[in-house]
Order: C-alpha cells, then sequence, then structure tokens
C-alpha cells in the first residue's frame, strides 16, 4: 500500500479545508470592505470562533461587544465568553443560547451596525421554541428527520417553521439596525434562507402550508403552533446585507489546485453528491475505480444515510467510504476518500476515512462483517479496525463533504 499517496490525499484534503477557512475569510473580507464605527457582533456555527477571531484581526478594537456559540468542543479563547451549545440535535443549551441570542440583540442600541456570522450547525446550535412545543417534543422531531433520509432541505423546512428566530424572525428581531451578514455555506446551492434555516433571511415558504407528505402526526401537531414570520416584503430585510464568503466549490477548486501540485491530473466534478451512502458509495467507488490512471476526481455534496433503531458509530462519510471500500476490494492502486470539512462526522470525532483495496480485508481479518457494519450504521467501528478514518479536530470551516477518488497504474 503505496502511503505516499494516501499522505498525499490527506493533504489535498487539508488544502480544500483550509481555502475555506473562517477567520480567514472573514478577515480579508472585512480588510477589502471595512465597517463604520463601533460593532455589535454574532456568531454562530462551528465555524463561530475562528469566524470571530477574523473579525476581530480586521476590525481593530471596533467591536463594542460580541456574543460567539459554537459546538461542544469547539470553543476557541477570545475576549468575549464563548457559549457552546448541543449539535446535531437541540438540547438545553441550544435553548439556553437561544435566550442569550434574545437577550444581546435587546441591549443592541438601535443605530449601531450588527455584525453576524453564520457556519454551518447554525440550526441546532441556537433555537428559541413557541411556547407550545417543549424540548422533548422538538428533540423528537429532530430524530425521526434525521433517520428518516429527508434531505437538509426539506429539514431546514421543518425546522423553520417551528423556530422564533429562524425563517427571517432574527431580521425581524433586529430591525432597524443595520446588519451585515458573512456566511459560509453548508447547503447545497448556497441558498441564503437554508444556512442556518435562514435566520436573516425572508422565505416565502413559510407563508404556503408545507409541501412534504408521509410526515408522522406528531409533525404535523407541532407544525400548528407555527410563530409568525416576517413577510419577504417587510422592511426588516432591507436593513440586512447577507454576503456568502465561503462555499463547497471553493473547496473542491483548491482541491484540484493542490492535486495538480502534487503531480496528479485532476477534474472538477460540478455534480452535487447527494442520495443514498450505500448507492453513492459504490458508485463513487466505481467511478474511481475506472478512472484514467493518474487521475484524482474531486466531488463535493451531502449524502444521506436511513438510520436503523439502534445505530452503530460513524456518520455518512465513514458510511460512504466503507461501502466504496466494498467495490475496491483486491485492487492495489485505488483510493477513496470521503469526509466533513468540519472535522466531524456524525456523532464522532472522526472526520470521515480514506480506504483502499485492502480495507475490506484488514477490517474483516479483525473479526467484523463490511455490509453488516453498514447495514448497523456502525461503518466507524469497522473502519477503525482497518486503520483508515481521519481525524482533523475544528478546522474552522463547514462547507458540507469532500470525496477524492485517485487511480494510478497498477504497481506505481
Amino acid at each position: 500500500m503505496p502511503n505516499r499517496h494516501r499522505e498525499n490525499l490527506i493533504c489535498i484534503f487539508q488544502a480544500a479545508i483550509a481555502a475555506v477557512n473562517g477567520r480567514i475569510r472573514v478577515r480579508d473580507f472585512l480588510k477589502d470592505k471595512p465597517l463604520p464605527g463601533k460593532i455589535y457582533l454574532v456568531a454562530i456555527g462551528k465555524a463561530a470562533c475562528a469566524m470571530a477571531q477574523g473579525a476581530q484581526d480586521a476590525l481593530d478594537g471596533r467591536i463594542a461587544d460580541a456574543l460567539v456559540i459554537t459546538k461542544k468542543g469547539y470553543a476557541e479563547s477570545l475576549p468575549w465568553p464563548v457559549w457552546e451549545a448541543g449539535h446535531p440535535l437541540v438540547d438545553e443549551t441550544s435553548l439556553e443560547a437561544g435566550q442569550r441570542l434574545l437577550a444581546f440583540v435587546e441591549k443592541i442600541p438601535k443605530d449601531n451596525q450588527v455584525l453576524v456570522l453564520i457556519s454551518g450547525g447554525a440550526s441546532a446550535l441556537v433555537e428559541a421554541l413557541p411556547p407550545a412545543i417543549n424540548l422533548e417534543q422538538f428533540q423528537n422531531i429532530n430524530r425521526w428527520i434525521l433517520a428518516s433520509g429527508l434531505d437538509i432541505n426539506d429539514y431546514n423546512r421543518i425546522r423553520r417553521r417551528l423556530s422564533r428566530l429562524k425563517g427571517g424572525r432574527l431580521a425581524k428581531l433586529l430591525f432597524p439596525r443595520n446588519v451585515l451578514c458573512l456566511a459560509i455555506s453548508d447547503v447545497p446551492g448556497d441558498e441564503m434562507r437554508a444556512i442556518g434555516s435562514g435566520p436573516l433571511t425572508s422565505d416565502p415558504d413559510l407563508q404556503q402550508p408545507l409541501s412534504i407528505t408521509g410526515l408522522p402526526d406528531f409533525i404535523t401537531q407541532a407544525l400548528r403552533h407555527m410563530p409568525p414570520a416576517p413577510a419577504p416584503t417587510d422592511a426588516c430585510f432591507r436593513k440586512v446585507n447577507q454576503i456568502i464568503i465561503a462555499k463547497l466549490d471553493d473547496a473542491k477548486r483548491a482541491a484540484v489546485d493542490a492535486a495538480v501540485a502534487l503531480d496528479y491530473r485532476a477534474t472538477f466534478e460540478t455534480k452535487f453528491i447527494s442520495g443514498d451512502v450505500v448507492e453513492t458509495g459504490t458508485t463513487l467507488g466505481k467511478m474511481a475505480l475506472t478512472a484514467e490512471p493518474g487521475m484524482l476526481r474531486v466531488w463535493g455534496g451531502e449524502t444521506t444515510v436511513r438510520l436503523p433503531e439502534s445505530p452503530g458509530r460513524g456518520g455518512r462519510n465513514q458510511s460512504l467510504a466503507l461501502a466504496a471500500s466494498l467495490t475496491l476490494q483486491g485492487s492495489d492502486h485505488v483510493w477513496f476518500l470521503a469526509a466533513g470539512t468540519d472535522g466531524t462526522d456524525g456523532a464522532t470525532e472522526d472526520a470521515g476515512a480514506l480506504v483502499d483495496g485492502g480495507t475490506v480485508a484488514r477490517g474483516e481479518a479483525a473479526g467484523l462483517n463490511a455490509r453488516q457494519s453498514l447495514e448497523r450504521a456502525d461503518a466507524g467501528t469497522f473502519l477503525e479496525a482497518s486503520g483508515d478514518l481521519i481525524q482533523t479536530g475544528p478546522t474552522g470551516t463547514n462547507v458540507m463533504d469532500i470525496m477524492l477518488g485517485l487511480r494510478l497504474t497498477p504497481g506505481s
């Protein structure tokens, strides 16, 4: 197993992450287009600390006060307190974060500039629920959605309906203050109303009945308690300027550039990767296996996993990689990487995995079965045994997932 190519693939993935780093992207934007006067800062998401550091770098002590909310384990040292909250499920700390946000907004002078920094994970990290919905009910709704295989857009459509902050409601709370929102996109199509469930974005969908079929009764009952949302014509949205400063395509282009610098030929795959992890992993594995020798294929996207009643260890990228490894069995010249750009995959500290033609044999030598592990949503246990997990720690960004498929001439 040529370790040089495995190491190169890790370097290429790291280059993709670095290209969309929140601190660098926020700092560069604000240095190029500085904000006037004193600034009140709100940063929410997995990259909140990195993005807040970028604002601090650029604004030279002009931040009057700040509220920073990030995922548990992602806090960094800042001049302001950092609140850690629940993810991927809303919990008590998420509701406390919501109360902190409401209180923080209330004390901002009406004539001051507000800078809002949003990154992936914001939907779960900060929440304020309607009075008729309690935390247990909301968690049950989210668990059902996560296990159902619903795509992220439909997931967000439901969450926006049950929030007092999302779907443009934060814009209403901040009015009449001027608001600049810089966002790192973690959603297909880079739609602002889906990033963090659109707290500052008008959402015409909220003015219409929800067009998602097959929802259980306990969700349809909860949806009857949807808080009012501002209409798209509301004056609050004229005070908000929203800009996406980093997205998946930026990371993919950086991966291509890094691959070329390492003397590979690389292709930027434009199709957004989605769908069931097992089917998609099989397809991408075949595409890697049949690529031209010396070719690195760069994909990006976000797949879905249907979870069994008692899922094991691992997230969608680990399942995707393990599914691909079944296709690569026996080849000594093909590698496949799938990893989350935020550094986590599911409820684990692993970002994903880098598999090859020997992955299945190594895992099964430890007494595990690859197909059974996939069925149990326990890919992480198998990939730990095969030695293929990737760990990066918090990355300061989140632009969904990167997949890399490399094929060389046999024996090279």
